[in-house]
């Protein structure tokens, strides 16, 4: 039996929120957090232990010296014996020292970002020295400021920062982050290649939801990306060849249909007009109706190209037909012209069936888009009767008739909203329905602007 390990799955929430979503982000964490948790121990390790064991050395080194040359001056506070010492310090010691005669120290310290030298320096001062002193390590570059307090004044030593600490730490940082610099963009650049082949795979699949070929997309990256690309490819072209043989099969069934139904049409012209032949007609009508709207649906309307369209045109166009049906459609267009990529006659046909179901059931439609973000929405309001909120969804089913009052003398079979549907979604959008604020139902179509 195969040992499985336990999954996380009650992260905090804060936690959640604040991971990045993208998985090049996610990846990097993964690698460059550890890499800095590491740093930061080996840096704490280093300055904390062994950096400031050397710096004490070297600090109590240069205590000792000041220390012997505060003693030898409060032997001998003469000029004379100040000066030698002056001489004996700079030569062996790399000390420079001066006498500022009735002056006091200073009363402020200021901080430094290597508080280990401070600190060790302190030490080794108090350690080596009876007398009140001060120092500073940050206000001149490359040296330490030195001063302890002595009858005549102050005596100021000037010390080279190489006396007083190891200056190998800042090479080691300097190091240790250009090599996590580099590192870190190397591995961006990999990273980078991986995540582009699961973009195009995404965008593959993308555009063949949407009904549109990707002619460029071919498998590459790690195997397992390359391995998810073949099986999506292998899927494509079952899906492709499935909608071929049932296209095939509806051509048939059309034809085969529509044959008998020529022949009944032209029966029924050459006979007697009379009640019954009349309603023989309007069935005959019906059914060549109904075969249209299942070959409609079953299509899907997929084999049409997609088109960059201007939306102004496209309303325009679908307020022209509108109003050759006898219906005064009211339209408001955009205040700017936009443009969409869609398969234009199959959202015409979305919209026009959406219209004349306003139509249907309403006396007025109004019909206008706007932009919001990178998406066109469509909207249609009547002034119907509408649609209960919780029968909405189920006005999507295909063959759904929600008006118990209609007959089957009156066109329509229950797909107008589920083609509606169909071909929107097509497209990377969505149909929902809502109340409208005329009194009746509004239908809004989401369209991407922006496709990829």
């Amino acid at each position: 039996m195969a040992f499985k390990l336990p999954r996380l799955k009650f992260w905090p929430a804060y936690i959640k929120r604040a991971l990045p979503r993208s998985l090049m982000a996610r990846v990097l964490l993964i690698i460059v957090l550890p890499i800095a948790i590491m740093q930061i121990a080996v840096t704490w390790v280093f300055f904390d232990k062994h950096w400031e064991t050397v710096t004490a050395k070297l600090s109590e080194g240069l205590a000792g010296d000041i220390a012997w040359a505060v003693r030898a001056y409060e032997e001998d506070p003469s000029a004379k014996n100040l000066e030698k010492i002056k001489v004996q310090a700079d030569t062996s010691m790399q000390l420079s020292i001066s006498l500022r005669a009735g002056e006091k120290l200073p009363t402020n310290q200021r901080p430094s970002i290597f508080f280990a030298l401070n600190r060790t320096m302190n030490q080794a001062l108090g350690y080596q020295l009876e007398q009140p002193f001060w120092f500073d390590t940050t206000r001149y570059p490359g040296v330490v400021d030195i001063r302890v307090q002595v009858k005549e004044g102050v005596l100021r030593f000037i010390a080279p920062k190489e006396r007083a600490f190891a200056t190998t730490g800042y090479i080691f940082i300097f190091w240790m982050l250009g090599a996590t610099c580099i590192l870190t963009a190397i591995a961006m650049l990999f990273i980078r290649n991986q995540v582009r082949a699961i973009e195009r795979l995404s965008q593959a699949a993308e555009r063949f939801g949407r009904g549109e070929e990707d002619p460029k997309f071919k498998p590459y990256g790690a195997t397992e990306v390359r391995a998810a690309a073949e099986a999506f490819l292998k899927m494509k072209a079952r899906i492709q060849r499935q909608i071929e043989q049932r296209t095939t099969l509806l051509a048939s069934v059309s034809h085969d249909l529509r044959t008998p139904l020529t022949r009944l049409k032209l029966e029924l012209a050459m006979a007697p007009q009379d009640t019954a032949t009349e309603r023989m007609k309007q069935d005959v009508s019906e059914m060549a109706y109904m075969i249209d709207e299942y070959l409609a649906f079953a299509r899907g309307e997929m084999s049409e190209n997609t088109d960059s369209v201007s939306v102004r045109h496209f309303m325009d166009t679908i307020s022209d037909n509108i109003a050759r049906t006898g219906h005064k459609l009211q339209t408001e267009a955009l205040e700017t012209d936009q443009r969409v990529t869609i398969r234009e006659l199959a959202v015409q046909r979305a919209v026009t069936n959406l219209i004349m179901n306003g139509f249907h059931y309403g006396k007025h439609v109004r019909f206008h888009a706007r932009v919001e973000g990178q998406r066109l929405l469509l909207i249609i309001d009547d002034d119907g009767p509408g649609i209960a909120p919780e029968k909405r969804e189920e006005a999507f089913k295909p063959f759904s008739r929600l008006d118990e009052a209609r007959n089957q003398n009156i066109k329509g079979v229950g797909l107008g909203l589920a083609i509606a549907r169909d071909i929107v979604r097509g497209h990377g959008g969505d149909l929902t329905l809502d109340s409208s604020p005329s009194g009746g139902l509004r239908a809004c179509i989401s369209l991407p602007i922006a496709q990829a």
